[in-house]
């Protein structure tokens, strides 16, 4: 790829992410190693090896409420983008910030200064991710200009997933439409639009899982007081500890237990639950790992995913909404982490690892399992093996090449498409995104499934006990059939 126009590069964070990032920018994105500058405030200069002597600016740095503002303004400007890969860092500060001066922004996760603060006394719906984007929302009114163009929370998920839920959407339509199944004018007209909120409503979709289950193993076991995982382990704990959170379906009939549900004047299309999302399980599935156990951990698709689904009619009353939350079944090392944290009730493992060279086999299988239409489930996704990670990236893993693969697809549409403002995934062109990541991605996997949550299991006890709160096994879509903790 020829070098892009001279603009400047700044990734705050080199975590795993960001150590899978930086070589793609330069080997494939054609940025060159004088435009890339890392900020990182741990310590981490062995891991970019020969990148260092190609000549990319690598500082120890921390960015503060406090330096913010002098440490950016020294290395950004109009055109310059930043890369927040960092955790803990305000996303209203740093996104208006860079409004302000023409930067373009990206981010993974939409973070606070703070986010334990006083946790044990504050209401679980001020702890949310719907929060923190009604936030965001009011500084946008704010701006006169929409600004240089940005984007939240594009990582594989959130991020790759919305784009996964557009094509699985595009897909089901058309097999729809070859089975003779299905209102076939309005469907059409949904295709050749895009519209994809009616594409749902058409189809019938209830329930998007974004399903995930992580194989890779490691050739050291995890020790006692140590969390391993395959990405960030600050990430994974603050977003496992935040409450749970659910785009709430039109089709549900029963809250759960716990749930509170949001007020104002936002879209209210989520609850929350007054428990964790790592103490949250639910019932997915993955094609190749089959039916799985995956924890609802809090992430912005499921307010992003389920609001963009969302169709009304012209009276601006809902029609059609689909519940979309996160099922995550991390590599078995985690989530052996995840309960010896749970023992010792939420004070995080001494040691922590996150595994690279040490895996010696596995995939990471992510993508979005569409339930309800006529076919039943239908998942689309990644099924990308470490040795198909290691040909792209060496010393990385498939988790955060996975993030990485959908980070150079939004610098590819902020570049092509450079003043449309700050923006979510679901926001941006899935075909322009997808055809950039798709190379790193290896088996980009799509296709019906007749698993469900009710006839695909056994229940020894079931006809001894109560039925679980909001169950209903004539109705499998019913997210009490789902839930498990």
């Amino acid at each position: 790829m020829d070098p892009v126009p001279l603009r400047r590069v700044v990734v705050l964070g080199f975590g795993a992410v960001g150590q899978c990032t930086v070589p793609l920018l330069i080997r494939d994105r054609g940025f060159t190693p004088s435009q890339v500058s890392v900020l990182e405030f741990e310590p981490n200069e062995s891991r970019l090896g020969a990148l260092i002597d190609s000549g990319i600016s690598y500082e120890n740095l921390r960015i503060t409420r406090e330096n913010l503002d002098t440490e950016l303004s020294r290395r950004l400007g109009p055109g310059d983008i930043l890369l927040n890969l960092a955790w803990n860092i305000d996303a209203c500060t740093i996104i208006d910030w860079c409004h302000q001066r023409g930067v373009h922004y990206l981010d993974t996760s939409v973070e606070e200064w703070d986010p334990y603060d006083n946790v044990e006394v504050v209401d679980p719906r001020d702890r949310t991710l719907y929060v923190r984007h009604m936030k965001i929302r009011a500084l946008q009114r704010s701006w006169s200009t929409p600004g240089a163009s940005g984007v939240v929370e594009h990582g594989a998920n959130p991020g790759l997933v919305s784009h996964f839920a557009k094509q699985a959407l595009w897909e089901i339509a058309h097999r729809m439409l070859a089975d003779g199944l299905g209102d076939r004018r309005a469907l059409e007209d949904a295709i050749a639009g895009e519209k994809f909120a009616d594409l749902c409503r058409l189809t019938s979709t209830k329930v998007i899982h974004i399903s995930e289950r992580d194989t890779q193993v490691s050739i050291t076991p995890k020790k006692p007081n140590e969390f391993v995982n395959t990405w960030s382990i600050e990430g994974l704990y603050e977003e496992g500890i935040a409450p749970a959170e659910i785009g709430w379906g039109t089709h549900e009939r029963v809250l759960p237990v716990d749930a509170y549900q949001h007020e104002g004047d936002g879209p209210r299309n989520q609850i929350c639950l007054a428990r964790s999302g790592i103490e949250t399980r639910v019932r997915s599935w993955v094609p190749n790992g089959g039916p799985v156990i995956g924890m609802v951990i809090r992430h912005g698709e499921a307010f992003t995913m389920s609001e963009h689904l969302s169709s009304f009619d012209e009276d601006g009353r809902l029609l059609h909404r689909p519940t979309v939350h996160y099922a995550y079944c991390p590599t078995d090392a985690a989530i052996a982490s995840v309960h010896e944290l749970l023992g010792r009730q939420w004070n995080v493992q001494d040691e922590r690892r996150v595994m690279n060279d040490d895996i010696t086999h596995g995939e990471d299988e992510l993508g979005v399992l569409l339930m309800g239409h006529p076919y039943g489930a239908w998942w689309t996704g990644t099924q990308l093996s470490i040795d198909e990670a290691r040909r792209h990236v060496s010393g990385q893993n498939a988790t955060t090449l996975q993030v990485a693969a959908s980070i150079m697809g939004a610098i590819e549409w902020m570049v092509s498409d450079p003043a449309r403002g700050l923006c979510v995934p679901d926001q941006l062109p899935w075909r322009q995104v997808l055809d950039v990541a798709r190379p790193y991605l290896g088996t980009v996997w799509s296709g019906p499934s007749s698993w469900d949550p009710v006839s695909n299991g056994r229940d020894v006890f079931a006809r001894w006990r109560t039925p679980p709160h909001g169950a209903d096994p004539a109705d499998p879509w019913q997210f009490g059939n789902f839930l498990l903790s």
